[in-house]
């Protein structure tokens, strides 16, 4: 059995656990191409962000050598250490998906590719100011169900929000990003998703990252260009 080193901490992978994770990227890429499908899309419309929060940089680079790319980190720190840690690891893409504070956003600002937490404009005008390479790609969160334990902007701010955060320099709004209330009626996650794209619509905006582990495929068959999954690939934290 051939191993994997993982630099910082002298760690391995082993094809075992390349080959478990290969097969979960593998059944959930197969459920986004049959969302897809459904909803008369290309699978290439989509991009599936292996959401990573608190697990081990050993678990990105296993995903990575089963080839996925695209990663999602909650916490900026969190992001600073793997991204540092895992450098040497070509076409790897950071997302930072969680809230900011704004003595945090130097390190998204150095290390994403996308940032998905859009809601404040001070770290729009912070991200801006550190950010000195291409401009950022940033999706603005909304709060669809006005829930006091979220963060999000409420639908009727975004208009002058978009605005303000189109006029700096460094960053480029994308699109809208939601975590719609928790729910097991599919029919109701469902038309929180058709809201989310009918708003990004209304407001030039065709990048949509919304849809986790339990909901993605109503996400893609309402338009997600971005699915964050992290459950059914890395399992429970």
């Amino acid at each position: 059995m051939s191993e994997a080193k993982s630099g910082a901490t002298g760690e391995t992978v082993s094809d075992a656990e390349v080959q478990a994770l290969a097969g979960r990227l593998s059944e959930v890429r197969a459920r986004i191409a049959a969302a897809c499908a459904r909803a008369g899309r290309a699978p290439s419309e989509v991009t599936l962000v292996a959401v990573s929060k608190l697990k081990p940089a050993l678990a990105v680079r296993a995903a990575y050598a089963a080839g996925q790319r695209d990663f999602g980190e909650n916490y900026a720190q969190e992001l600073r250490d793997k991204a540092q840690e895992l450098s040497a690891l070509s076409g790897l893409r950071w997302h930072a998906i969680g809230p900011l504070q704004t003595n945090k956003v130097k390190y998204v600002a150095r290390a994403a590719c996308a940032f998905h937490a859009l809601d404040r404009l001070e770290v729009a005008e912070e991200l801006s100011r550190r950010r000195l390479e291409a401009p950022l790609p940033c999706y603005v969160e909304l709060n669809l169900g006005a829930e006091a334990t979220k963060g999000g902007l409420s639908p009727d701010a975004l208009p002058a929000f978009l605005e303000r955060v189109r006029a700096l320099p460094g960053l480029r709004v994308e699109g809208l990003m939601a975590l719609p209330p928790p729910t097991d009626d599919a029919a109701e996650a469902r038309a929180h998703f058709a809201r989310l794209r009918t708003l990004a619509h209304a407001n030039g905006l065709r990048g949509l990252s919304m849809g986790t582990t339990h909901d993605f495929e109503l996400a893609v068959e309402e338009g997600a260009t971005l699915v964050r999954v992290g459950t059914a690939l890395f399992g429970e934290r």
